[in-house]
């Protein structure tokens, strides 16, 4: 009895070594599982890191291409700018009004002007329409309200100086005149009540 109890004790031992090795495999196991999932989801995390990375340069490269004569473009408006203010100063002169080459020199000055708004165009700069339009603050700058009893409020009156777009952004506002409609002595009185 004591022979078949050690056998007994002995192959319970056996079992629970048994039992005892399946636990540390299934351990080991386990955190290798833990391990491969844990190291996939960095693999995965990386993978759209760097996906992410590539469209962050692509769209630099192609903001850099597009936009990249922003500035460039921005400051040979000025030029524009000067040349007609330029002829209107010049139309406007009584001295060169009465000068008989005047009307050949304006035309120069208006040949050089189409030379550059073509330049401009070719180059996705592109001049804002305001006339008769609602004013939208994305594209113009009010300079001043006129009142305008035949306009229908927020409609641009008058450009002051055009503006312009590059591509599909804004280079330069329009500066404009916002029309509004003419106030009358009631609306004066009971603003002039709100204010005291």
């Amino acid at each position: 009895m004591v022979e078949n109890n050690s056998k007994k004790d002995a192959k319970s031992e056996k079992d629970k070594n048994v039992e005892n090795k399946t636990e540390f495999e299934a351990k080991k196991d386990k955190t290798t599982e833990e391990k491969l999932a844990e190291l996939e989801d960095k693999l995965l995390r990386s993978l759209a890191e760097t996906e992410n990375q590539r469209r962050r340069f692509e769209k630099e490269i192609k903001d850099a291409f597009e936009f990249g004569s922003f500035n460039f473009a921005k400051e040979s408006l000025a030029i524009l700018d000067n040349l007609q203010r330029a002829k209107t100063a010049i139309k406007n002169d009584e001295v060169l009004k009465n000068n008989k080459d005047l009307n050949k020199f304006l035309e120069n000055i208006n040949i050089v002007e189409k030379d550059l708004v073509s330049i401009f165009e070719k180059n996705r700069i592109k001049k804002i329409n305001t006339k008769d339009n609602k004013f939208d603050p994305n594209l113009h700058q009010a300079m001043s309200e006129v009142e305008d009893d035949n306009a229908e409020t927020g409609t641009i009156i008058q450009e002051i100086q055009p503006g312009y777009m590059l591509g599909n952004r804004l280079l330069r506002p329009a500066l404009v005149a916002v029309s509004k409609k003419k106030s009358s002595k009631n609306d004066e009185k009971i603003e002039k009540k709100n204010e005291n």
